[in-house]
């Protein structure tokens, strides 16, 4: 993961660099050579992910500068996007999702949590059936991810998201698909490792963004960064409201996103939300010009 864009640009490998050395191990040879069984644990796979996604946005920004409208992240990648904008340093970041992966995996025992993609079904019909299901079990299940009109994933305690699964579909839901996950995620099961990551999060100095960043919690910009700690705080137990993030995008004027990161999940669930809206990646150094060819069409577009 990555090392194409680390052997071929220097800022990129001195992200990773600074990564190992705030660390103290070295991510870069995990990202890079694995194993996968290590890689794949969740305090490990939030940094390893952080860690690609900024190396990647460096070397996009050797090439020439970029003028974005705002930045956005779906969950982790809301630290990301916090870098781009400046309002987060990457070591802070990066520390602290190494050890926000850790509070949400000690936040659960294995195998209490689950979590499952419900597709085919509204949003209000997901939630409609989380909260049956919530009332008469009193465990916990709820909307973790809204990730288009016919994609809520749900989480929380297994047996009340696996019958969350079937009143769905008795309400009219096409598939309900277990994910393989490590945690609960985005559910009030998180909520020891929102407390937990809150104390960090005090210790981390937050500045002014220079692009508005769409937040995961209100779907909103925010460019106030007084708010962005207790906003982090939030997301580790609220919904990350991607479809209304888009939404909110897409009648402030922007007509296309450039997803950076390993993988081409965002752009695809952008393209079930709104496909009005130009959609490209950045996960190679190969795609480095085409990016910056995109990235760059719609200011040249406005001058």
């Amino acid at each position: 993961m990555a090392a194409d864009v680390c052997r071929s640009s220097s800022s990129a490998r001195a992200v990773f660099e600074a990564a190992d050395q705030t660390l103290g191990f070295p991510i870069s040879r995990l990202c890079f050579e694995g194993p996968e069984e290590e890689l794949v644990r969740t305090e490990i796979q939030q940094p390893a992910i952080l860690t690609a996604s900024v190396a990647l946005l460096r070397a996009l920004e050797e090439r020439g500068g970029l003028q974005p409208t705002f930045v956005a992240g779906h969950s982790l990648g809301e630290y990301t996007a916090l870098v781009a904008s400046g309002a987060l340093d990457f070591e802070d970041a990066v520390r602290l999702v190494h050890a926000r992966g850790r509070f949400m995996q000690e936040a659960v025992p294995q195998g209490r949590g689950a979590m499952a993609a419900v597709m085919g079904c509204s949003a209000r019909g997901v939630a409609s059936a989380c909260e049956a299901v919530s009332e008469e079990t009193g465990r916990v299940v709820a909307p973790a991810n809204y990730n288009g009109p016919a994609q809520t994933v749900i989480s929380g305690d297994a047996t009340a998201v696996e019958a969350a699964c079937i009143r769905a579909r008795q309400a009219g839901a096409k598939r309900a698909v277990p994910l393989e996950v490590s945690a609960p995620f985005h559910c009030d099961l998180m909520a020891p490792a929102a407390e937990k990551l809150a104390i960090e999060l005090a210790r981390v100095r937050f500045e002014e963004p220079a692009v508005p960043v769409v937040t995961n919690v209100e779907a909103d910009a925010c460019r106030d960064a007084s708010r962005f700690s207790a906003l982090l705080e939030r997301q580790v137990t609220a919904p990350v409201r991607f479809t209304e993030m888009i939404a909110f995008m897409r009648e402030s004027g922007v007509d296309r996103v450039l997803e950076i990161g390993p993988g081409r999940v965002l752009s695809g669930l952008v393209a079930r939300i709104d496909r009005a809206i130009a959609r490209a990646s950045l996960s190679t150094i190969e795609g480095i010009e085409e990016a910056f060819a995109f990235a760059t069409a719609a200011n040249a577009r406005a001058s």
